[in-house]
């Protein structure tokens, strides 16, 4: 290495002074590497400008950006988008939260009779009157709900469940495999698409604990099926815990002013217990339209075991959650679930989705509007589509303008050779933020 080259390499505090946006250890991680690369470049005879250092450690400062959480706007057409968060909460239902997070909280105490108190006081309470239910609690999601019932009700005992509900939920998650580790004894019944209520009649024996009846809500089987209702299998004796998965509390939607077609059959939280169901479990951030968090339901004693267990403190949801959880319990309750995000993306009406893809037009000539199908996501409501308007840009590589609107902030999706922006799950306040992004990323 030349003295002339070596001279040309930049300090890291130099290139640091350059740097802004992050804390201050990142930076100097981004600076340091960037100048590690500058010298290894040195080496091969290649001259270093101090710009080109500069310009390589702003490139990966702004990787580093783009790897931590953030907004994005969401015009997928997916409402429940696992990979985006799933359920939105809002700024209003959030801000309505931040009572009881920003100071201290009466999480655990009773102000009334200034004792100590239990967090499923709340939330989980809420969410038992809104179903009908006897007791609630929360923990921090459906699947901790489904292993800590397990192993509070029938650890060392039998669960008799139909085999065409043994179901793998997303991220490779298997019933058989929660089942396993809450340590309990799995008895398979029937067949994959056929059981009937003598298989479970024959299957028990003293060591059955629970029946469990779970939802298929991120598969749809057709065709020649049977199932037995949770009704039938209530008479059987052993209690019946059922997993609702997708967290719709009322099949007959009573807190919206129609319930929508597009929800096909699926089944309520509500149903399922008065059914004879002794405890339910569901997600708080689909159906249901919260953050991420599981919710138990049921008979009051089957609920209090459940939360003396041990893995019910490893499980149990933090203040944040919770207060967000009561507002949206809140709204189901005040007959109002138009104020949960999802329930008023949900709702929009097919005029207003039209007008405000015409206003985008009217600002990007070169867009179309179109008529789309968005979906519930997230593993609910498998097959069923929702009809909405979006805008199409049919100019320009696929791929390339979704990169370009990825790095705008917005997420869409490809179709039939071209990009569509649905705008079911764009909020409304946000397609000024939209129309910039496609001026950036569409131009013809």
């Amino acid at each position: 290495m030349s003295d002339d080259l070596r001279a040309s390499l930049p300090s890291v505090d130099r290139v640091l002074a350059c740097l802004e946006g992050l804390p201050h250890a990142l930076l100097v991680n981004c600076a340091r590497d960037a100048v590690d690369e500058a010298r290894t470049r040195i080496t091969t005879g290649t001259p270093v400008e101090f710009e080109t250092v500069v310009q390589d450690a702003r490139r990966r400062c702004q990787e580093l950006v783009d790897t931590m959480l953030g907004p994005v706007i969401n015009a997928t057409g997916v409402l429940l988008h696992t990979n985006l968060g799933r359920a939105p909460i809002g700024p209003a239902m959030l801000h309505a939260a931040s009572g009881p997070v920003l100071g201290y909280s009466n999480l655990e105490y009773r102000m009334n009779e200034g004792v100590r108190g239990s967090r499923h006081e709340h939330a989980g309470a809420l969410f038992a009157l809104a179903v009908g239910a006897e007791a609630g609690m929360i923990v921090n999601n459906n699947a901790a709900g489904v292993l800590l019932s397990l192993a509070a009700l029938a650890r060392g005992k039998e669960v008799v469940v139909s085999r065409g509900e043994l179901v793998e939920i997303g991220g490779g998650f298997r019933v058989p495999e929660i089942m396993a580790e809450s340590g309990c004894r799995l008895v398979e019944v029937g067949t994959t698409n056929r059981t009937r209520l003598s298989d479970y009649q024959q299957a028990l024996t003293n060591e059955t604990a629970l029946v469990l009846k779970v939802h298929s809500s991120n598969y749809r089987m057709v065709g020649f099926t049977e199932a037995t209702s949770i009704g039938d299998l209530s008479r059987l004796g052993p209690p019946v815990m059922v997993d609702a998965g997708s967290g719709l509390l009322d099949e007959n939607t009573p807190w919206l002013p129609a319930r929508p077609t597009w929800l096909g059959d699926e089944p309520g939280v509500r149903q399922a217990l008065e059914a004879g169901a002794a405890l339910v479990t569901f997600s708080g951030d689909k159906l249901l339209g919260g953050p991420q968090a599981g919710v138990i339901v049921g008979n009051a004693d089957v609920i209090a075991t459940i939360g003396r267990h041990p893995l019910a403190r490893a499980m149990r949801a933090d203040k944040l959650t919770l207060a967000v959880l009561q507002q949206v319990a809140c709204a189901y309750l005040d007959g109002d679930a138009t104020r949960i995000p999802l329930w008023k993306y949900a709702t929009q009406s097919r005029d207003e989705l039209s007008e405000r893809a015409d206003r985008i037009r009217e600002n990007l000539s070169y867009v179309k509007v179109v008529e789309t199908e968005a979906v519930a996501g997230g593993g609910s409501l498998p097959g069923l589509t929702i009809p909405s308007i979006g805008v199409a840009l049919e100019q320009g590589h696929v791929d390339d303008t979704l990169a370009a609107l990825r790095k705008q902030g917005v997420v869409a999706r490809a179709e039939d050779g071209r990009v569509i922006c649905d705008l079911m799950t764009v909020d409304p306040a946000d397609d000024k933020l939209l129309i910039a992004a496609l001026k950036q990323s569409g131009k013809p």
